[in-house]
């Protein structure tokens, strides 16, 4: 995972094996998710960005430039740095108030390291870039639902083997 320069420092997690199964990837959640990614350009203005999050039902837009990622804005961005400083929505351009730098993943970074970033940076978006292109953007909400999915996975398996079916 990629932080932002002068923020928390973390310790670099491997990926190792638990329970005989491979740690979860951020692929593996793209995988299901797939990689598409809702962005918008820098100029656009912040009522554009309301108005696209609204209309995707989601809660951040990766900013560009040039196709090139230059930051991200969330309802938070929205609430805190356009409503509560009184900015005009239709004049304020997204770049005024995107945040910026951004911490990223990459596909193979693993889900309890991202987990961890979100957790300690107070975030709940991350870009995946690999590349240096854009590879899909993972939220806290899909890092919990596939660990729930997982942690699942695991109880049925363990209740089989306690139950004898794989003797």
């Amino acid at each position: 995972v990629h932080r932002p320069p002068g923020r928390l420092e973390f310790r670099k997690i491997a990926v190792f094996i638990i329970g005989g199964r491979p740690m979860a990837l951020v692929k593996d959640i793209l995988a299901d998710k797939g990689h598409d990614v809702v962005t918008i350009e820098r100029t656009a203005s912040v009522t554009q960005a309301a108005q696209l999050m609204t209309e995707r039902r989601i809660g951040a837009l990766i900013v560009v430039h040039d196709e090139k990622v230059v930051g991200i804005i969330s309802e938070r961005d929205l609430l805190s740095r356009v409503l509560g400083a009184r900015l005009d929505p239709e004049k304020t351009p997204v770049g005024a108030v995107m945040t910026w730098p951004i911490a990223w993943c990459r596909l193979e970074t693993s889900l309890e390291e991202c987990r961890e970033v979100m957790t300690k940076m107070r975030i709940r978006h991350l870009p995946v870039v690999e590349a240096g292109k854009l590879a899909g953007i993972i939220s806290s909400r899909d890092v919990l639902a596939f660990e729930i999915t997982d942690n699942l996975r695991t109880i049925e398996y363990l209740h089989d083997y306690i139950q004898g079916k794989y003797r």
